[in-house]
């Protein structure tokens, strides 16, 4: 999305059919070693602050996700990560479109090989500083599960979670979280089901079945009246290995979650997408 492909007018399309959608938010990620690391690169910078100009045109909020594909957590790499986050926090916290700072994706995923203490820690003091640079804008953490966002729920100012389970198991998942959230505001901040067909699933995948799992989510997204941010808008051509791995089953099933086609064909699953009143 930035560097050297970075073009405004391709957001431009996009954010204009988000809108016609009646739908509100998006959600940006920031990748941190492409960003410069420490010391941020300044024309990626200002693409970030086109791409959120972009949003404000078309009454789009924007969840800025920060520290996209890192993964170290060291104390030595704090003072680094705290010069990076400063640069961009600063830049980006008066921006009208600016509705919350993401401190990372699913950081819960790293758990296990970096160790969730070190992880915990990483976050709370990410959490600390950025309030520090900007008191106004909510903070959330992108947790993978219903399960993981009950870490750190005194520190944000939003729970957020993604799901990608069984839909039938949603509401008892979602009331579990909904009583140890302390009264915060929760947000399925992802979720959504790839119409992916072919070998590496033995075909049981369609556009069929991911309709139905949108048809049914939405009615307890609407039931509980919960914010959402579904992945994603399109289908992809390609899916970088960067984002998960090399193995070809997860890599065609990431192809296909979109709402849309590559060559922007509308998915049935469309049809069952309701903006939140």
């Amino acid at each position: 999305m930035f560097g050297k492909t970075y073009n405004s007018s391709v957001i431009e399309k996009d954010f204009a059919l988000i809108q016609e959608l009646q739908l509100n938010t998006i959600r940006v990620f920031v990748p941190y070693e492409a960003f410069g690391k420490a010391n941020v690169d300044p024309k990626k910078l200002m693409q970030l602050k086109q791409t959120l100009d972009i949003a404000e045109r078309h009454k789009l909020n924007v969840i800025v996700t920060l520290f996209d594909f890192y993964g170290n957590y060291d104390v030595q790499d704090w003072t680094l990560n705290h010069r990076h986050a400063e640069q961009i926090v600063n830049a980006l916290k008066n921006h009208p479109a600016l509705v919350a700072w993401d401190i990372k994706n699913e950081p819960d995923l790293d758990f296990e090989s970096r160790g969730k203490l070190k992880v915990i820690a990483w976050l709370k003091e990410m959490i600390k500083n950025i309030r520090k640079w900007d008191s106004k804008t909510n903070i959330t953490i992108g947790w993978s599960s219903t399960e993981a966002a009950e870490n750190l729920v005194e520190e944000v100012d939003i729970v957020s979670f993604h799901y990608y389970k069984e839909p039938k198991d949603f509401l008892k998942s979602f009331a579990v979280l909904k009583n140890k959230a302390k009264g915060k505001d929760l947000v399925l901040q992802e979720y959504g089901y790839s119409s992916y067909s072919g070998f590496w699933n033995l075909f049981t995948g369609s556009i069929d079945d991911q309709a139905a799992y949108y048809k049914e989510m939405q009615l307890y997204i609407e039931q509980e009246n919960i914010p959402f941010v579904l992945w994603t808008l399109y289908d992809f051509e390609t899916i970088p290995t960067s984002v998960v791995g090399r193995l070809p089953w997860r890599k065609n099933q990431q192809k296909y979650f979109g709402l849309f086609t590559v060559d922007g064909q509308p998915k049935d699953a469309l049809q069952y997408i309701k903006p939140k009143k």
